[in-house]
C-alpha cells in the first residue's frame, strides 16, 4: 500500500511505499521503504498520446475514486479507462516507465479497502465490458474483466445456465472483481467459489508481458519451461515453490468450502493441475492484471424452494448448517435476529417476516428442480432427515 507524502508541485507527487520483502542469499529481507517522485503531468500527457479510452487526472474524479464500500479514502494519482487490450498494455508501458504503481477496479464494491490505493487506477467497468464467447454447449464463457456480474446470469440464463458464485453486490459488482478477491456468495453452495469457476485467464504483468494461463500438465509445464522467454522464468519459479512447499500447502492449507482470503497456492499443486490462472484468483491485483476470462457456466434449476428452520441462538444454528449440505441445496444461508430486526425497523418486507419461525436465528436452505414438485420433494428429503434424527428445528 502506498502514500502520498506531500504534493512538490502542481505536476510533481512524492509518494511513499512499502517494497515487499524479499530473499537474498538464502535470508529473507524484511520490506523497506522507498520514495518515489512522479511527474504527475508527463504520466498523465505521455497516457493521453496512446489511451483510446478516457484519462482522468483531474481533482474531481481522484476524489470520486478515492473510496469504495468500504470506509477507506485514498486518493489515486490518476485514473484510466482502457477502451481495449491496448491501452491497458499502453498504461503499464507508461506508468512502467515512469515507476508508477498501478492496481485496477471494477464495481468499486469492496469493502476491506482494496479498491482504493495510491497509484495509477484502471476502471474496465465503462469499456471492457463484454462477453467474448458464449459456448452454451461447453458451459463456458469468456468475459471481458469490466463485466457485471448480473449482465453475464442473464445471457447465461437464455441458455438455463449461471455463473454460480454471487455476492450481494451482483447487480453491480464485476468479473474482474470477483476474480481480484475469490467471490462466493450464497448460490457458491452449488458451484463453489469463483477459482472453482474459472478455467483460463488473459493476463498481463507489470513488466508488459502477457500470457494465458490455465491447467498445466507435467508434459506441457516441462515444455514451457524448456522454451524460456519470461513465461518459461515463471514457471520455472512456481514450479520450484509448488516443489518446496507441496506438502506443507497439502498439510496447513485448510481444505474448506470457503477459503478465500489468502493466496490459492494449492492450484499449484500437481494433483490440482498445476492451475496458474486459479492461482492468481484472490491475489488482488498484487501480481498481474486480468484481460480477459474463460468462466465456467453450471446448470441453473428453473424453479426454486425456500425451506427456513428457526433456532434458540446462531450458535445453535451454526451447529446444524453442514447438515443441510448433504442434499445438495442450492443456497445456504444463516440469519440471525439482529438482521431481522434490522429489516423491521427499516419496514423491509413486513409481508414475509410473518412467514419465518419462531427462533433467534435462522438456515435459509434454498432447492432447485426442474419444476415446483421436484423442487419441493428435495426441500421434504431434507426436512424429514431432521425429523428422523430427532433434530426437529421450529
Amino acid at each position: 500500500m502506498s502514500t502520498i507524502e506531500n504534493p512538490l508541485s502542481d505536476s510533481l507527487i512524492r509518494i511513499t511505499t512499502k517494497i515487499p520483502p524479499t530473499r537474498l542469499s538464502g535470508r529473507l529481507q524484511t520490506g523497506t521503504t522507498a520514495k518515489l517522485t512522479l511527474d504527475v503531468a508527463a504520466i498523465e500527457r505521455e497516457l493521453r498520446d496512446g489511451i483510446k479510452g478516457e484519462v482522468r487526472f483531474g481533482d474531481g474524479d481522484r476524489g470520486m475514486y478515492a473510496s469504495d464500500a468500504g470506509n477507506y479514502r485514498m486518493v489515486p494519482i490518476g485514473v484510466v479507462l482502457p477502451m481495449d487490450t491496448d491501452d491497458v498494455l499502453w498504461t503499464l508501458d507508461v506508468c512502467r516507465r515512469h515507476g508508477a504503481p498501478i492496481f485496477a477496479r471494477g464495481g468499486g464494491t469492496g469493502i476491506p479497502g482494496q479498491t482504493v490505493n495510491v497509484a495509477v487506477l484502471l476502471d474496465f467497468s465503462k469499456y471492457m465490458n463484454r462477453i467474448v464467447e458464449m459456448n452454451a454447449a461447453e458451459r463456458y464463457a469468456r468475459v471481458q474483466p469490466g463485466i457485471v456480474l448480473d449482465e453475464l446470469r442473464k445471457a447465461a440464463g437464455k441458455y438455463k445456465l449461471t455463473f454460480g458464485p454471487d455476492p450481494a453486490t451482483h447487480s453491480r459488482n464485476t468479473l474482474g472483481g470477483m476474480i481480484g478477491n475469490n467471490s462466493c456468495g450464497i448460490h457458491s453452495m452449488m458451484a463453489g467459489e469463483t477459482v472453482d469457476n474459472i478455467d483460463e485467464l488473459d493476463i498481463a504483468l507489470y513488466d508488459g508481458t502477457r500470457m494465458r494461463v490455465g491447467a498445466t500438465s507435467e508434459q506441457e509445464l516441462e515444455r514451457i519451461i524448456a522454451g524460456g522467454g519470461r513465461k518459461g522464468e515463471i514457471y520455472r519459479a512456481l514450479r520450484n515453490l509448488r516443489d518446496t512447499y507441496a506438502d506443507r500447502i497439502r498439510k496447513e492449507f485448510p481444505m474448506i468450502p470457503r477459503r478465500v482470503s489468502g493466496f490459492n497456492l494449492p492450484a499449484l499443486l500437481p494433483e490440482q493441475g498445476f492451475n496458474v490462472a486459479r492461482a492468481l484468483v484472490g491475489t488482488e491485483c498484487t501480481c498481474v492484471l486480468v484481460l480477459e476470462a474463460k468462466t465456467r457456466l453450471v446448470y441453473n434449476p428453473p424453479v426454486r424452494s425456500l425451506l427456513v428452520f428457526g433456532y434458540p441462538d446462531i450458535f445453535t444454528a451454526a451447529d446444524n448448517v453442514v447438515e443441510p449440505a448433504k442434499f445438495h441445496p442450492t443456497g445456504l444461508e444463516a440469519l440471525d435476529d439482529t438482521f431481522i430486526d434490522y429489516m423491521k425497523k427499516k419496514g423491509l418486507h413486513p409481508p414475509n417476516m410473518s412467514f419465518m419461525p419462531e427462533g433467534g436465528a435462522w438456515l435459509l436452505i434454498e432447492f432447485g428442480g426442474k419444476d415446483k414438485q421436484e423442487a419441493d420433494a428435495n426441500a421434504r428429503k431434507c426436512m424429514e432427515d431432521f425429523k428422523r434424527r430427532g433434530n426437529t428445528p421450529r
